[in-house]
């Protein structure tokens, strides 16, 4: 891909703040020069459920430097959920250390303050706590299926006559699909310098959303919103897990209250396991039913999951299942067990990255005992029509997806039969899946400051909007050089402040339409007006100095919003995608390799194509990783997780991945919103696990129904009905 150095959207250009990056130069939460600073560090629990009987902090606190050791005996009273198990949203208060109660293994249960990080952690470790334990916490997913509960009356849906359509199908596939436990794992680790000076709060924070960072905050300790500023200038990836607030930022405000110094509390790695969140372990079982021709008539999606036992949080792995496909009878339930774990919450497209994984898996079943080509098959079922919300799609291009991918892929290459397709030890697969991921749009506010010098404009870009690395400022700059007709060498993009213009925050694949939308009002606000006071005419070409100068002025500012049409409600957004794999198996071994894979989005209209490239390449990345090694695996005795470092928790590495060819259709959906733009971070991860799973069974003829797909597992598996090898 070549990089342009042009201003405006749609060019590929360098990020406008790699230069900071490299050198250095970029402040993460825990890199600003807060003076007088001191070191927090959390203690955790040890048992998975019991209490707190007694506390020893004897040699902790005779250790030198040591400033406060707080535990529930002497912590600040803190707001509580006002009902039984709430569900838990990026807003939530977070309330921590209240009583000695223990609910999981790992829970906060002390916090120590100390002069230096060294301190406060070797203090840490010499706190001694008693327990009451209770010998049978639930920990077991098999063993829990009887305490399963319906989260809410949303959590179930259905259309049509479900078992009516089965009873009308000529063939049905009903199969279990398991996806384990995952840990989001950002390169920066949760981190804050949180300060209290006189009922202002102060906090720098690794957040995706820092105003309902600050809303969590002023909620938990009963502040106004206004008393709080969040900080999060840059932010080192999150993938879900710093949408909402985590407790160690609420331990070291509550210490900076206490001790009158600003605190800096970094979250371990090891505690990246127990303290910040994670994927919920999902039992999928689908039931497809078709006719002889490919059209379905039925189609349900089960699942059953866990939380916690103090708070709610249900990944919508149905929601892909209830309007891909032209189906009419359609069956989505969830089941949740309340575990002794800590709450799972959001991750890289939550629903769509496991649920895709059942559903698109199962519909390769399905056109395996059809004998249909797997790409016609969803092809047939396509829809311009979301029967789940009952509005046509804003633009849906999941065919031209399908078509142009495997053109692209050569998937008339493909042998049908599994098996038959082998380069000495290897057995070689193609597979197949489409993708799907909702494009939210939210209403969003910016600021733009002018500043005549010399001839020319500089511009300063204000809004709360962060990135996480996925390009915010350099998409907000290009926006802003697009229309204010600038280079964007002149302009400044200020992030991250929740004292900036509100927005929605990163997440959820809302950032990039909601962000540049609310500095395209800004703009031409700033035009308009300025043009309106000289009796200029908006068509009239004016050059942005001439304009300042012709107002007698060298300075001005201008805000702007935007928030969704009366077109948006009535149409149901999304983005659409494609994804290829083909996977190399050694038949004696069940080693395997991706050697190529090639991924279609029609994701509205590309700001940039090198950062958004970075983007679907980090999601296929995500996705390989859920088949061929994430997973966090959780001790049955004790409840702590054994996985809890880069040695037992694996990722992808760069030897583990394909050859990628990324492909953006060009598509700009005026429906969705003014620019046309429709999220792309979520989409890249959807679906990528079943093309490399369909492709291990076009392969192997062994369907892989549980991940990750290990070698151990493709060796013990027995073929397919059907299958001849």
């Amino acid at each position: 891909m070549k990089t342009s150095n042009e201003s405006g959207v749609g060019n590929a250009i360098n990020r406008v703040e790699g230069h900071l990056k490299v050198m250095g130069k970029a402040k993460y939460a825990s890199e600003f020069p807060v003076p007088n600073k001191v070191y927090g560090q959390g203690i955790n629990s040890t048992i998975a459920k019991g209490e707190i009987i007694g506390i020893d902090t004897s040699a902790a606190e005779k250790v030198k430097g040591v400033l406060k050791i707080i535990t529930y005996k002497n912590a600040e009273k803190l707001k509580g959920y006002d009902q039984e198990m709430p569900f838990i949203s990026t807003d939530t208060i977070a309330p921590v250390l209240q009583s000695n109660q223990v609910h999981y293994f790992g829970e906060y249960v002390g916090f120590v303050v100390a002069e230096t990080f060294e301190q406060a952690q070797y203090a840490a470790r010499l706190v001694k706590f008693e327990y009451k334990e209770d010998p049978k916490p639930t920990i077991n997913f098999d063993k829990s299926r009887n305490k399963a509960f319906k989260p809410s009356e949303k959590s179930d849906y259905s259309r049509g006559d479900f078992k009516k359509g089965m009873s009308e199908a000529d063939e049905v596939v009903t199969q279990t699909y398991n996806t384990p436990i995952e840990h989001h794992h950002p390169m920066e680790l949760h981190a804050t310098i949180a300060s209290w000076n006189n009922g202002k709060v102060l906090v720098y924070a690794s957040q995706q959303i820092v105003e309902d960072a600050s809303i969590a905050i002023s909620g938990t300790f009963q502040i106004p919103n206004e008393d709080v500023r969040v900080i999060a200038a840059f932010v080192g990836g999150g993938f879900g897990s710093k949408l909402n607030l985590d407790r160690h930022v609420i331990m070291a405000l509550m210490a900076s209250k206490m001790i009158g110094k600003p605190v800096q509390a970094t979250v371990t790695r090891h505690q990246m396991f127990t303290n910040t969140n994670m994927r919920q372990q999902n039992e999928q079982i689908m039931s497809i039913g078709a006719k002889r021709d490919g059209t379905l008539t039925a189609l349900s999606h089960e699942t059953l999951s866990h939380t916690s036992i103090k708070e709610i949080f249900q990944e919508p792995c149905g929601m892909v299942s209830k309007m891909l496909y032209n189906v009419p009878n359609n069956l989505v339930t969830a089941r949740l067990m309340p575990m002794n774990l800590q709450a799972p919450f959001a991750m890289r497209a939550p629903g769509e990255a496991t649920g895709s994984f059942a559903l698109e898996s199962a519909m390769d079943e399905m056109a395996w005992k059809l004998k249909m080509d797997p790409v016609e098959f969803r092809i047939k079922n396509d829809t311009q029509h979301d029967l789940h919300a009952n509005k046509p799609f804003s633009s849906r291009l999941l065919v031209e997806c399908l078509r142009i991918g495997a053109d692209k892929f050569g998937w008339e290459n493909r042998k049908p039969e599994p098996g038959t397709n082998k380069n000495g030890n290897w057995l070689i697969g193609y597979g197949v899946s489409a993708a799907s991921r909702n494009s939210p749009y939210k209403k969003t506010y910016a600021k733009v400051i002018l500043k005549l010098e010399k001839d020319k404009v500089n511009v300063t870009i204000q809004m709360d909007a962060t990135d996480i690395g996925t390009g915010s400022y350099t998409i907000i700059a290009q926006t802003a050089s697009e229309y204010l007709r600038i280079p964007i060498e002149q302009i400044t993009v200020e992030l991250g402040d929740s004292d900036f213009p509100p927005t929605p925050g990163s997440g959820g694949s809302w950032g990039a339409a909601s962000f540049c939308n609310g500095v395209q009002s800004a703009c031409e606000n700033a035009v308009s007006k300025l043009k309106k006071n000289r009796n200029i005419k908006n068509s009239e070409e004016v050059a942005l100095a001439d304009l300042l100068k012709r107002n007698q002025l060298t300075s001005f500012e201008a805000e702007g919003m935007a928030e969704p049409s009366d077109a948006f409600s009535k149409h149901s957004v999304f983005s659409f995608g494609a994804n290829f794999a083909e996977v190399w198996v050694d038949k004696d071994t069940g080693m395997y390799k991706i050697k190529r894979m090639v991924n279609v989005a029609s994701a509205g209209k590309i700001l940039n194509p090198k950062t958004a490239y970075g983007q679907i390449i980090g999601g296929i990345t995500m996705g390989a990783g859920m088949v061929i090694a994430e997973q966090s695996k959780i001790e049955p005795n004790f409840g702590n997780f054994i996985t809890r470092s880069f040695a037992d928790y694996h990722v992808p590495v760069n030897l583990d991945m394909a050859n990628v060819d990324v492909i953006f259709l060009p598509e700009e959906d005026k429906i969705a919103n003014k620019m046309g733009i429709k999220g792309i971070g979520e989409l890249g991860i959807t679906s990528v696990a079943a093309s490399i799973a369909n492709a291990i069974f076009n392969a192997t003829g062994k369907r892989m129904r549980d991940l990750p797909i290990t070698p151990e597992k493709l060796i013990e598996a027995g073929l397919e009905p059907g299958v001849k090898i």
